[in-house]
């Protein structure tokens, strides 16, 4: 197997995105602190830029729930295989995905969340493809739109693969 990658977002245009959304969460928590959830393991790169463009208090901890194996379609279940080391309980959390695709995990992720009762919730996401959403979830910052093929890079694998990829590629699989 042979997997081509066409770029579809250069690096450049994905960090320049950062900083405006990094610049905005600024914006909106001024005077006060935030906490990122970092969604394991695609989210990771993006949280991690992400994190140093907010001029604010924060705390990073990292969550990690599943839908997808090693395929290209999301399996339909959400498991939780890592929680939250710290209570969010009274915080400004801000969920940091990597993409938004059916919103089936992003959905289970955050209604879990909202139990935990913080001051208030959002969700950023480096990547959102509204064409495949089953739940409706609401991006409140958001990266870039994709059209809905199966992108890696800057966080986003096939198999483990291409995570370290500095730009955000549509994978074409030869089978």
């Amino acid at each position: 197997m042979s997997d081509k990658i066409r770029v579809l977002l250069p690096e450049e245009e994905v960090v320049k995105r950062i900083r405006e959304i990094g610049k905005q969460i600024t914006e909106d928590y001024r005077g006060e602190e935030v906490f990122l959830i970092c969604t394991l393991k695609g989210a990771s790169l993006f949280a991690c830029e992400l994190a140093k463009r907010i001029d604010l208090p924060l705390t990073l901890d990292f969550i990690a729930v599943a839908s997808y194996g090693s395929g290209t379609q999301s399996s339909g279940e959400v498991r939780m295989i890592k929680d939250l080391d710290e209570s969010i309980e009274g915080k400004n959390v801000i969920v940091v995905e990597d993409i938004v695709d059916t919103g089936r995990t992003l959905s289970y992720l955050l209604e879990m969340m909202k139990k935990r009762n913080p001051k208030s919730l959002k969700l950023c996401s480096l990547l959102d493809k509204p064409e495949r959403r089953v739940v409706d979830v609401e991006v409140d910052y958001k990266g870039f739109e994709v059209p809905d093929l199966f992108v890696v890079g800057y966080g986003l694998d096939y198999a483990q693969k291409y995570r370290n990829l500095p730009y955000v590629g549509i994978l074409e699989l030869d089978v």
